[in-house]
């Protein structure tokens, strides 16, 4: 336990060295731009005071040294993903009706929907426009890339989320449709190793060796967070009522008698700490679920082989694959 609490000491600082200075150009170029309708603006500075989108950029600063490349020449691409990863971010708590996060209200949940789809809008365009002007100094077949790779991610990402809400409510959704739709979401961690790569003026090769150790991280981040959302129960609340469920309750699920319990104690008008605890116990105990847990291992190792081309930064990037499974319970 010791040595995972070090870890984690560890990861926050690297993210907050690689990233820091990126989010906080993005915060700038967004409040620099007043405006004129007072509750949209506050909304604006409501969501960028609490953004904090450090994993984006910290990839793109990582990928670009990895190479031999200069990180500093990625600040204003990783800012724009930030804004871009934000933009996203809005939408899908509108379209989710995600209220709270993290015992603190959403902007929509704030400000309503009206502001809050305005509020993406805003986002999306500042960090479109600003990944414009990251790009125009570039040589044509970086900017090229850059810009197309970007295009595609974002793409799956709507694709991704237009594809959940057809799902949502199904429990009987088997848990590989929606581990497929997980990988679909986590597109922009994938761009970001490569765009590090492009900008460090990588060959090919480290370019798809980082683009699949990107997918392979964001994905396992991903999953850490869907076990999280198990233990905060007004997220698991949500999701069950607006959303699909997190994943490991979907391996659990596949077991017919732990099913029938889980869905009695959600269907519960009230969840108290105690139902909490009943439904964590027969989700982390499920024997589909620790199987979960041997893909996530599966997949460190997977992400592992394509670090071997890379120059530099190895250990870092095995830093970011460990934390995602400290504290999981298998």
């Amino acid at each position: 336990m010791k040595h995972e609490g070090k870890l984690m000491e560890r990861v926050k600082a690297l993210l907050i060295k690689k990233g820091q200075k990126a989010l906080e150009a993005s915060k700038q170029y967004v409040l620099q731009k007043k405006m004129e309708y007072e509750p949209l603006g506050e909304a604006l500075g409501y969501f960028i005071e609490d953004w904090c989108d450090l994993s984006h950029p910290t990839l793109l600063s990582l990928a670009c040294e990895a190479v031999g490349g200069d990180p500093e020449t990625t600040t204003q691409v990783g800012a724009a993903l930030v804004l871009l990863a934000g933009a996203a971010d809005v939408h899908d708590d509108i379209i989710d009706n995600s209220i709270t996060k993290n015992s603190k209200p959403t902007a929509f949940g704030k400000f309503g929907r009206d502001i809050a789809i305005l509020l993406g809008d805003a986002l999306l365009f500042n960090g479109l426009y600003m990944l414009h002007e990251a790009c125009e100094p570039l040589p044509k077949d970086q900017k090229q890339a850059i810009l197309e790779i970007t295009k595609t991610a974002f793409y799956k990402i709507g694709n991704a989320e237009a594809m959940e809400v057809d799902l949502r409510g199904k429990l009987d959704l088997h848990p590989k449709e929606y581990l497929d739709i997980i990988k679909m979401k986590v597109s922009v961690a994938e761009a970001a190793t490569k765009m590090g790569a492009i900008l460090g003026n990588g060959k090919p090769e480290e370019v798809e060796s980082l683009g699949h150790y990107g997918k392979a991280l964001g994905l396992l981040m991903t999953i850490r967070d869907e076990f999280i959302d198990i233990f905060e129960l007004d997220e698991l609340r949500n999701r069950f009522r607006n959303e699909c469920l997190p994943l490991p309750i979907l391996y659990a699920f596949q077991d017919p008698s732990r099913k029938k319990k889980i869905i009695q104690l959600l269907e519960q008008e009230e969840i108290t700490k105690a139902k909490l605890d009943k439904i964590l116990d027969l989700v982390i105990n499920a024997g589909e679920v620790r199987k979960l847990g041997k893909e996530m291992r599966f997949l460190v190792k997977e992400a592992l082989r394509n670090l071997s081309i890379v120059r530099e930064n190895q250990d870092l990037f095995i830093q970011l694959l460990e934390s995602t499974l400290i504290d999981l319970p298998y």
